[in-house]
């Protein structure tokens, strides 16, 4: 079973779960947040996945989704507003401290990485801005400590492995785990590299997800009247083990009860199985279930140096003392039970390696890694991790112990590879490892039971050496076994062996849990394992018929059933019993009987000996010995049959016919023929062996030529994955120059947008920009005052709001003008007292297509009033009874009143001629100083007193003519 890792990295301090590490304390569920969160996370091409994740999402789900992608740390992002046009849930960018409410979407800001810690979210900086940053498998892993069965890991399409170990350490804690279909994914390096984890429950494209995730959740979150839970079903529990025995050879009935209830419940919400007995069912019907369930209990996760604190404990007080007081050259011997995919004892390696270092000592260092998990401890013997490693490995580690790969990923170097080795073993069923001075077993014994536990303990005791070290998980204690074993650090539960007791009781080897499958294996029905059925069926075949004494035996010779007296053939040897044949075969019939079995199980076709003769009580019996497959059914594929047929001796019957004849054999003749005929055995054995060896000369001929051919196909292909490795490479700096010009657009376009921005609202003009379809695509600061939109009203169609005009409609202005294509400018009111000029226009992109409007308004309130304040100085003017004219610089009379008009009719001029010579050089004169000036003419019999402001900046002056008789007749009234 695989070792159950905390999955924290060295970046931040994690809180661990109840159920694997003893220090932290379980909030009691009533306490516990209860809405589920839904964890995205996606790279490159992640856009278009989750907008058609979200346009299928279902606004009402009750569950909280938080974002999670890599953004550019030196620009803003607008994700939020992106997604929020494609669902009904408000999108928000998160802020440190926010808390988790359902119907909900969180965007992770740019630079920043993201938790999630009691129902809120924290951001955080990286502690490396310029390394490798893996957000996505930060908050997965935050996630999963503080949802546990209710968080939910989404990967989508992105580059690199961010979001491997995240995954993980979900599925771990009972979460769901979630992965785009490469083929769906516009960069599959993500979702390839979740999907080789195992433990995607859901390989799915974007818009597909949403359906089956509310089904899981609605069927996870148990209602009052759901069934009553998996561990009050002991029954179907033990049919499930059963199944699971019979096709993995491992028992799990002895494990944790509510570990394995958790795991079940998860994989029946998985497929919205509402009760035990149809997941049973269920199980039954498909065999890929019970590997799939078989590799759910054994919880592969880990980390390499999970739990810092505890290797720098085991460091200091176990490592260098070690190192130190062992002889040069002296073995190392360090066993790592249950290591998963080997990163614990990678890590061991590397502490002893440095220690090594540090003391300046060279030992011969031996790590045996098992685990039951075979597809683990391949992975393990690779020795290949993901990039995210990163985040649990210092980066001096990962120079001095890794290599890294073309594709990123690392390896372990061969002086640490060679260190370890890894193998397929049960722990609780196989012999162990003896002599070691560190057996490193953390977090294996809180998944096994109370029983399993008192197994297990004393064999780890016998399997170390005396002083030797037993280094357990936070969690994990000793329990009774203080006998055993002495404490060296209580908090990282580091244990020293003690010596054995004098009353110790007798070991086990194997442990195994015969008793334990008897009582939990139903004792009749169709649950029988498939030996024990195969075996009913040999025994009702052989019962229904006359057969000779036989026996049934597999393949490596072991006797599983015997039919008829085959005592005077087979009797038990002496010592140690054994029930293999060949062992049990009585002499004259072991080499003729092991040369028939070989041959049956490699021609798989029947095997006659004939004339065999077998000692038995002093004598000897001639028995025809018959060896034949059983491959007519495929339950009894494996299986070999025996059959004994005693048959009288040819010197016996002679003898008889001598007798009745009173006639005496000749002497001797008896000894002859029986030797003559055992030669004759031997030569037709040997013949029949050397027929075989020559088949197999020529067997190894035609497979050594097939190999060599094999070699040339691969040379020629190694050769064209060299050309083709080139060709990669050449289109890959093609693709990085590709990417830096795009880069640099983008910078440009980022650039002009801020440009375009500032320019929209400094022209402190209300501008709407609409689609095609009349939805809100973009708007000015300014256009807030005439109708109430904000950052999340983008997408929505303009006939959902209301403004404060009132004599317009807009909706129906823009249908025109998309009609017929025609710009359109109308004064509006506002019922603010405002006045604007609304001017429409068609929105033109650049290739000159039509993708909306344009709506400008113009707020010409104060322009109205002053015409209207123009308009009635023009009329009091024009009544002046004094004569005002207005002369250009030139001379040209660009306006004069009623009352100068009649003064221009005399001097034969009119609005739009040339004045008089006389006026035009003082208006010049005045202008061009720009000091004002009098002149005096007399018109009509009366005198003019005419002044002239001049008015530079409009190269005009003005000229205000005053009667003065009329002048001083005021004055001279005005003194009486």
């Amino acid at each position: 079973m695989g070792a159950r890792s905390s999955s924290r990295g060295p970046r931040r301090k994690r809180a661990e779960t109840a159920e694997s590490q003893g220090s932290h304390v379980e909030a009691p569920e009533a306490q516990r947040p209860r809405c589920p969160v839904v964890g995205l996370g996606a790279s490159a091409g992640g856009l278009e996945a989750l907008e058609a994740f979200f346009k299928t999402v279902p606004n009402d789900t009750g569950l909280a989704f938080v974002v999670v992608v890599h953004l550019a740390p030196e620009h803003g992002s607008i994700l939020s507003e992106l997604i929020q046009r494609h669902t009904q849930m408000q999108a928000r960018v998160v802020t440190d401290g926010m808390t988790v409410e359902p119907d909900t979407i969180y965007v992770i800001p740019p630079n920043k990485d993201l938790v999630i810690r009691d129902g809120k979210l924290y951001l955080e900086e990286f502690e490396h801005p310029r390394g490798l940053k893996l957000p996505i498998d930060g908050f997965f892993r935050s996630l999963a400590i503080d949802r546990g069965d209710r968080a939910v890991g989404i990967v989508l399409s992105g580059t690199g492995t961010d979001g491997t170990l995240g995954v993980k350490a979900i599925k771990g804690e009972t979460g769901m785990v979630m992965v785009q279909t490469e083929e769906s994914a516009k960069y599959d390096g993500m979702p390839r590299s979740a999907i080789s984890t195992g433990v995607a429950d859901f390989v799915l494209p974007p818009e597909k997800m949403p359906e089956q995730l509310v089904k899981y959740i609605r069927h996870r979150v148990r209602r009052p009247e759901a069934p009553a839970p998996v561990e009050e079903q002991p029954h179907a529990l033990q049919r499930i083990f059963a199944l699971l025995r019979a096709r993995t050879d491992h028992d799990f009935s002895l494990y944790k009860k509510n570990t394995i209830c958790r795991r079940i419940e998860r994989r029946m919400a998985v497929h919205q199985v509402e009760t035990i007995e149809d997941y049973v069912r269920y199980l039954q019907r498909n065999e890929g279930e019970i590997n799939v369930l078989f590799k759910e209990l054994l919880i592969n996760v880990t980390t390499f140096f999970r739990d810092g604190e505890a290797f720098e404990a085991l460091r200091h007080k176990v490592l260098m003392p070690m190192v130190r007081d062992k002889p040069e050259d002296a073995t190392l011997r360090v066993w790592v039970p249950a290591c998963s995919s080997g990163e614990e004892a990678y890590s061991l390696a590397m502490e002893i390696q440095e220690c090594m270092e540090e003391a300046d000592r060279r030992l011969n260092v031996q790590v045996f890694g098992t685990d039951i998990d075979a597809d683990a401890i391949q992975i393990a013997r690779g020795g290949l991790y993901p990039p995210s490693i990163a985040a649990d490995v210092d980066d001096s580690r990962l120079r001095r112990f890794f290599t890294r790969e073309d594709d990123g990923k690392f390896r372990i170097k061969k002086h640490i590879r060679e260190m370890v080795v890894f193998a397929p073993q049960n722990v609780v069923k196989a012999p162990p490892f003896t002599k070691l001075d560190l057996l490193s077993c953390r977090n294996l014994l809180i998944y096994l039971g109370s029983e399993l536990q008192k197994k297990l303990l004393p064999i780890f005791h016998y399997s170390l050496k005396p002083e030797g070290i037993l280094f357990l998980g936070p969690s994990e204690t000793i329990g009774q076994a203080t006998d055993l074993f002495a404490m060296v650090d209580k908090k990282w539960k580091i244990y020293r062996c003690k010596a054995a007791p004098a009353a110790h009781p007798t070991l086990e080897f194997p442990t195994g849990l015969a008793a334990a499958e008897q009582e939990a294996e139903p004792p009749q029905g169709p649950h029988l394992s498939e030996e024990s059925h195969a075996l009913h069926m040999v025994e009702s075949i052989l019962r229904q018929s006359d057969a000779p004494p036989c026996a049934v035996v597999d393949e490596a010779g072991e006797v599983l059933y015997v039919h008829g007296r085959t005592g005077r053939y087979l009797e038990p040897p002496q010592g140690r019993f054994s029930g293999n044949v060949l062992e049990m075969a009585r002499p004259g019939l072991k080499a003729q009987l092991a040369e028939a079995l070989r041959r049956a199980a490699v021609h798989k076709q029947p095997v006659v000996k004939g004339g065999l003769r077998v000692e038995h009580n002093g004598g000897a019996l001639t028995l025809d010995l018959t060896v034949k497959p059983l491959v007519d059914r495929p339950e009894l594929r494996g299986l070999i049959l025996v059959i004994f047929r005693e048959a009288r001796r040819r010197g016996e019957a002679e003898a008889a016919e001598a007798a009745e004849s009173n006639e005496s054999p000749p002497a001797g003749h008896n000894d002859t023929q029986a030797l003559a005929q055992e030669l004759q055995h031997t030569r037709e054995d040997l013949q029949t062996t050397i027929e075989e060896l020559e088949t197999s000369n020529e067997e190894l001929k035609s497979t050594n030529e097939e190999l060599q051919s094999a070699n040339e196909e691969l040379q020629s292909t190694n050769e064209e994955l060299e050309t083709s490795k080139e060709e990669l490479q050449s289109l890959n700096e093609e693709a990085a120059t590709i990417n830096a010009e795009l880069q640099a657009r983008i910078d440009e376009l980022s650039k002009a947008n801020d440009d375009m921005k500032n320019l929209l609202d400094s022209t402190d003009i209300a501008t709407l920009f609409l689609d095609a379809e009349l939805r809100v695509r973009r708007f000015t600061p300014r256009a807030t005052d005439l109708i109430p939109l904000t950052g999340g009203d983008i997408g929505r169609p303009l006939k959902h709001f209301a403004t404060t005009l009132a004599d317009v409609n807009l909706g129906e202005q823009a249908r025109r003008v998309l009609e017929d294509l025609a710009m359109r400018e109308v004064e509006v009111h506002a019922s603010t007292g405002h006045t604007y000029a609304l001017r429409t226009r068609p929105y033109r992109t650049l290739s000159n297509r039509i993708d909306g409007v344009v709506m400008t308004f113009q707020d010409i309130t104060e322009r109205k009033k002053s015409e209207v304040t123009l308009a009635h100085m023009a009329a009091l003017v024009a009544q002046d009874p004094n004569p005002i004219l207005r002369i250009r610089r030139d001379g040209t009379i660009l306006y004069a009143n009623d009352a100068a008009a009649s003064l221009l009719k005399a001097w034969g001029c009119d609005v739009g001629g040339r004045a008089p010579d006389t006026w035009r050089q003082h208006v010049e004169q005045s202008v061009s100083s720009g000091q004002g000036r009098r002149m005096d003419v007399e018109h009509d019999g009366r005198n003019l007193a005419i002044e002239i402001v001049p008015v530079a900046e409009n190269d005009h002056a003005n000229l205000y003519a005053t009667d003065t008789a009329r002048l001083a007749q005021a004055a001279k009234d005005s003194q009486q």
